[in-house]
């Protein structure tokens, strides 16, 4: 089931404010967070429109965990953070998603926890492009 007013159900322009269409897995939608002060974060959001866990059976839960840990796994082996930090929200959205966000000791807010919305870091399209790639690659 899909919603026409969601982003991560539409992969259109109401994604774009926040974020860029990487690619399908299995159960999800892999999204690239525009906002990069954590080099290469990104969304995993399930491909039907459900707004909590819970309204998942046992083996769709553990499908969707199966691509939250593939996306994590391609983000440790492209960016070598230090702690992949995992985030789920969706008070406004009402679609189940989870953020991945490297962590660097040396970058912002090591042993805090991360701003959802910092506004500090964007790239250029042919940075978004390559970071990108580099997750593409590591799948």
């Amino acid at each position: 089931m899909k919603d026409q007013s969601c982003g991560y159900c539409m992969k259109n322009e109401l994604l774009d404010p926040f974020g860029i269409y990487i690619c399908d897995l299995d159960v999800s939608v892999l999204v690239l967070f525009k906002e990069q002060s954590h080099p290469g974060r990104c969304i995993v959001a399930y491909k039907d429109h459900v707004g909590e866990m819970v309204d998942l059976t046992d083996q769709e839960r553990n499908a969707f965990f199966a691509d939250v840990n593939r996306a994590a796994r391609a983000r440790h082996t492209a960016f070598h953070p230090d702690k992949v930090n995992y985030g789920a929200y969706g008070d406004t959205g009402r679609h189940l998603h989870f953020h991945l966000v490297p962590k660097y000791k040396n970058g912002p807010k090591w042993g805090g926890v991360f701003q959802m919305n910092p506004e500090q870091v964007f790239l250029t399209p042919e940075e978004y492009e390559k970071v990108i790639a580099t997750i593409r690659a590591h799948l």
